[in-house]
């Protein structure tokens, strides 16, 4: 098992943050953002408007980074961490996203929300040679050394989750005829070209309407009801937080009982499914590469229990249920193995180097036989899902650990 490996079985985060790195102060070569006792980095998270629930990424990094402090920071310099709101707002995350680079001089954009914002600036950080890596967004776009050599998502992309669900529904669903809710942006196209892509050359025939929704837009009521009108026995519904539970219960209460499958970025139990109605929505389909603090099987997993203790004393406040508190925990613990194996050398460039160059990098809350694997041709962590049902209280996994590339 390699160091890293070992490092986050063992829960071990101080050890693995601190290890191994002997270089004299001397010796170091780094940029704006980083000095001799700390390093800056910057991101943009939704703080307000329609996806201000996703914010709370932004806070658990907050804490996970200030735990990291109090165990000595890496490899003896703190984590100055700076998140700004942007509404989801891309002129705002422009806005934003230029005082960091410019005025706060982050030595990189860690973590930033979204794919319409990360869209916004991918051209303004790409031309300034900072790191714009780790996004929160699976957009498959974020995987494109050649054009975009210093931009990097994390998530598993939403095209490849599209391809899963395309491939399930073929194999497994006779007669299917398909209708689909989307995010009338990249995020919603790019889980459409995806199940498009797992549905092969049978798309066409299978998808009977496609029905858009604006971030903006009160409720998704009459697009719920034009599918089931199109004679749609397959919902699949490629959504955000607020029109995901809308489009739950607007199903269930007008009597239309088709096969859904819920992308993974919309299926947390807390957030979608509680408001939702949990008995509106049983037997649900989605993905998931994180292991779920409420399965009982995990209830002795040291990863949770670590991760139990971490939010008791660090971020009381936030939701131990809500999955973008493990995902984003799990971005702060991958920027801070980046940095780690970095050492001494801080430089924008080797940031973006070692971020990839992550070989077999096991977290404590991915599933078990996922992980973090990137090349410099391979931008791309995590590339595996399993699929998941709902059975009115929890997310059931069924099947085997499924890529779709």
């Amino acid at each position: 098992m390699g160091v890293k490996r070992a490092a986050w079985h063992a829960i071990g985060v101080a050890g693995l943050v601190v290890a191994g790195v002997s270089m004299s102060l001397a010796q170091a070569q780094h940029d704006p953002g980083v000095t001799d006792n700390e390093i800056t980095i910057g991101q943009t998270n939704p703080y307000t408007g329609p996806l201000s629930s996703y914010s709370t990424q932004g806070r658990v990094q907050a804490a996970f980074y200030t735990m990291i402090n109090e165990q000595g920071g890496v490899n003896g310099r703190k984590i100055k961490f700076i998140s700004l709101d942007d509404g989801y707002s891309p002129p705002k995350t422009v806005e934003q996203t230029r005082r960091l680079v410019e005025e706060d001089q982050v030595v990189a954009i860690v973590g930033s929300m979204g794919t319409p914002t990360n869209t916004a600036i991918v051209r303004y950080m790409n031309a300034k040679k900072v790191p714009h890596i780790l996004l929160a967004t699976g957009a498959s776009k974020w995987g494109n050394p050649k054009d975009n050599p210093w931009t990097m998502g994390w998530y598993p992309t939403y095209k490849t989750e599209g391809v899963i669900y395309g491939k399930y529904i073929l194999k497994n669903i006779k007669d299917a005829k398909i209708g689909v809710l989307y995010q009338n942006d990249d995020y919603g196209k790019d889980f459409l070209n995806g199940l498009k892509q797992g549905l092969g050359d049978q798309a066409d025939k299978l998808i009977v309407k496609e029905v858009t929704y604006e971030v903006s837009d009160p409720t998704v009521d009459s697009q719920v009801v034009t599918l089931m009108g199109a004679g749609a026995n397959v919902f699949f519904s490629a959504t955000t937080n607020k029109a995901a539970a809308q489009a739950i219960r607007k199903t269930y209460d007008i009597g239309w009982h088709p096969t859904q499958f819920l992308v993974n970025n919309a299926a947390s139990i807390a957030t979608v499914l509680t408001p939702a109605g949990l008995d509106k929505s049983i037997g649900i389909i989605s993905t998931a590469y994180m292991k779920d603090p409420a399965d009982p099987q995990f209830a002795d997993d040291a990863g949770i229990k670590w991760y139990r203790g971490f939010m008791q004393k660090y971020y009381p406040e936030g939701d131990i249920n809500d999955p973008q508190n493990e995902i984003g925990i799990s971005i702060a613990q991958t920027a801070i193995q980046i940095l780690k194996q970095c050492g001494d050398q801080l430089t924008r460039d080797n940031i973006v180097k070692q971020a990839a160059n992550l070989h077999n990098l096991e977290l404590p809350l991915l599933l078990p036989g996922i992980a973090l694997n990137t090349a410099p041709d391979q931008y791309y962590p995590i590339t595996q899902q399993q699929l998941i049902r709902f059975d009115g209280k929890s997310w059931v996994r069924f099947g085997d650990v499924l890529s779709g590339s």
